[in-house]
C-alpha cells in the first residue's frame, strides 16, 4: 500500500506542476490587461475575420483625429486629458504628442477663439497646445 502511495504522490508532483502552468498561461492570455480595452480587443477580432484588407491608419491619425472630434464635442480640457492618459498608456505615441497637442490647439481657436482656446492650456506634451493657440492667432 505505501508503494502505491509513493507512487501517486510521484506522479502528482511531476504532473501537478505542469497543470498549473498551462492553467496559469491560459488564464493570462484571456485576461484584458490595461492598455487594452474591450473595444480594442473587439476591433482585434473583427479586423480578423475580414477577409480584404483595408488600408490602415497610422495609430496617430486615428487618436489625433478621434480627439479632434472629442474637442468639438466636449472641451479642449477633456481631449488634452485623454491625449496625456493615451500617451501614458501607449509611449510609443509619445512622438507624436506635440503635434497632435499643436494641432488641438489650432482646432481649439477655430472653435472658441484664441482667449478661451488658452484658458484649456495644459502642460501636456510641454506646451505644445499653448504653440498651436499662438500659430493659429499669428495666422489669422
Amino acid at each position: 500500500m505505501t508503494h502505491t502511495a509513493r507512487r501517486i504522490g510521484r506522479t502528482l508532483a511531476l504532473v501537478l506542476p505542469v497543470v498549473l502552468v498551462l492553467s496559469g498561461t491560459l488564464a493570462v492570455t484571456s485576461v484584458p490587461w490595461a492598455g487594452q480595452s474591450r473595444e480594442t480587443q473587439l476591433l482585434t477580432t473583427s479586423s480578423q475575420n475580414v477577409s480584404v484588407r483595408a488600408t490602415s491608419r497610422a495609430p496617430q491619425d486615428v487618436l489625433r483625429d478621434k480627439l479632434l472630434t472629442e474637442l468639438q464635442e466636449k472641451d479642449p480640457g477633456v481631449a488634452l486629458t485623454h491625449l496625456q492618459r493615451v500617451v501614458e498608456s501607449r509611449p510609443s505615441l509619445a512622438q507624436h504628442c506635440m503635434s497632435i497637442a499643436r494641432a488641438l490647439g489650432q482646432a481649439a481657436v477655430d472653435r472658441f477663439g484664441p482667449t478661451r482656446a488658452q484658458s484649456y492650456s495644459k502642460p501636456v506634451c510641454d506646451t505644445s497646445f499653448a504653440y498651436g493657440v499662438a500659430q493659429r492667432t499669428q495666422g489669422s
